[in-house]
């Protein structure tokens, strides 16, 4: 699960930072205080979330549900059909981007689910200025949960962090957040704006861009690129185990948003727990330090240039490293400690196939519970005004195909043979040992 922690953690807090109230009438802010005032009240500690509102001449229509009411609607039983898959994609669409509904399309909700619409009273009638109206939207979403069909996600994992002393592990958590932090002030000095929010994992950090679409899922690859240049300079500057050896994966996928309570109030910062997160955390236990994981996915393309966010059509992992690539020279002139970037290009490791064309060279990841996943390996080379890095993990130090680690044999029986309840056990303990076996391996 992962956390937004990039603001402040009161709830009035979160109504002035999302609504902007210093441009909002005190007519209008008002409205949001009665608004923030109901809807903590309904929301229950948790027990209730929102799905959606709707605007009414005396205030508000919204849709609450309690907490476990999504994922029982959804459920599926033994012999899933269509109509289970349907209530999931009917939910997903609901929870995802704008929350305002029609009055219409809310009534027609609120008879799908069986679910009565509760109203909320305000002084006044809400304006269509886009600033209340976003300001609601962001409230909603505070006390409700969202969906993200595809976004961009970060994990930046300390090598061996356990084994280090609690005054080492503090400095390279406080060592990797530097460079996460100085990352974002250099892209945003060269006209890159990362709305980043960050969670530690205890060892490590998921980063995300709250933003969404093509731009901003390059945007956080580049992001990516700078943090890990950013982490090798402080490493080669450093003594002792203050800075961090980390191993960093990427993937587009989808999550589920939601805010937990901290005490009587939603907190205002937001958690991320889906598929994206999932794999992203399968990808990196099996990494190596030094390593650099891009996932297995297919995303809209971006522009061509920076400033050109359209959206063209869909491209795979290669394609879109590709396109990173090329767009690459808006990071030239960015300083690492004291020394300019000349030049900057990534790529992923590549091989000869049957063909003997060069392709990229695919790995398949194999999890402790059997299930997989494909990721490529990803290089950056960096000239500097003094040296040249070498970022990520050469084509030497990757698993080859046929390098999976086997399970011990176990001897044979012979078939006349009953088994003891001895055998039975060591049976047993083989076999559970054989799906515990994490791999990856050369596709």
């Amino acid at each position: 699960m992962a956390q937004n922690n990039n603001f402040s953690d009161t709830a009035e807090a979160g109504v002035d930072q999302a609504a902007g109230l210093d441009t909002i009438s005190i007519v209008q802010r008002g409205n949001l205080k009665t608004l923030e005032k109901t809807l903590r009240k309904q929301w229950r500690l948790g027990q209730n979330i929102v799905l959606c509102w709707s605007s009414d001449e005396r205030g508000l229509l919204v849709i609450l549900v309690p907490h476990y009411y999504l994922g029982n609607y959804c459920a599926t039983g033994d012999t899933p059909g269509a109509q289970d898959a349907d209530n999931e994609t009917f939910v997903r669409e609901l929870i995802s981007g704008q929350r305002r509904k029609t009055r219409d399309e809310l009534f027609a909700v609120s008879e799908r689910l069986d679910v009565p619409p509760t109203f909320i009273k305000l002084n006044t009638a809400l304006t269509e200025e886009p600033l209340v109206l976003q300001a609601v939207e962001q409230l909603i979403k505070r006390y409700g949960l969202s969906y993200v069909d595809s976004r961009a996600v970060l994990l930046f994992d300390i090598v061996e962090f356990s084994l280090y002393t609690p005054f080492e592990q503090a400095s390279q958590l406080n060592s990797l957040s530097y460079s996460l932090n100085s990352a974002y002030n250099k892209l945003q000095a060269q006209g890159i704006e990362i709305n980043f929010a960050r969670t530690t994992t205890g060892d490590g950090y998921y980063i995300w861009n709250r933003d969404l679409g093509p731009g901003a899922n390059r945007d956080l690859f580049y992001f990516m690129v700078l943090v890990v240049a950013d982490n090798r300079v402080a490493r080669a500057a450093s003594r002792g185990n203050t800075v961090p050896v980390v191993r960093a994966a990427y993937h587009i996928g989808g999550h589920y948003e939601l805010y937990q309570a901290e005490g009587v109030n939603p907190s205002v910062f937001s958690y991320i727990v889906g598929d994206v997160t999932i794999e992203l955390a399968r990808m990196v236990d099996l990494a190596q330090a030094n390593q650099i994981l891009i996932g297995d996915f297919q995303c809209d393309q971006p522009g061509r240039g920076v400033s050109d966010l359209k959206s063209v059509a869909a491209m795979a992992t290669p394609a879109f490293i590709s396109f990173c690539n090329r767009e690459l020279a808006a990071m030239r002139g960015i300083q690492l400690s004291g020394k300019a970037i000349n030049t900057l290009s990534c790529y992923l490791t590549q091989h000869n196939d049957a063909e003997d064309k060069s392709v990229p060279r695919r790995f398949r990841i194999v999890d402790k519970h059997g299930l997989s996943r494909h990721a490529y390996n990803l290089q950056i080379d960096v000239e500097l005004d003094d040296r040249e890095l070498a970022l990520g993990l050469g084509p030497d130090d990757l698993p080859q195909r046929g390098a999976a680690a086997s399970a011990p044999d176990v001897p044979e029986r012979e078939p006349a043979d009953a088994p003891s309840a001895e055998e039975l056990f060591d049976d047993l303990a083989s076999l559970l040992k054989k799906r515990s076996v994490k791999t990856i391996t050369e596709d």
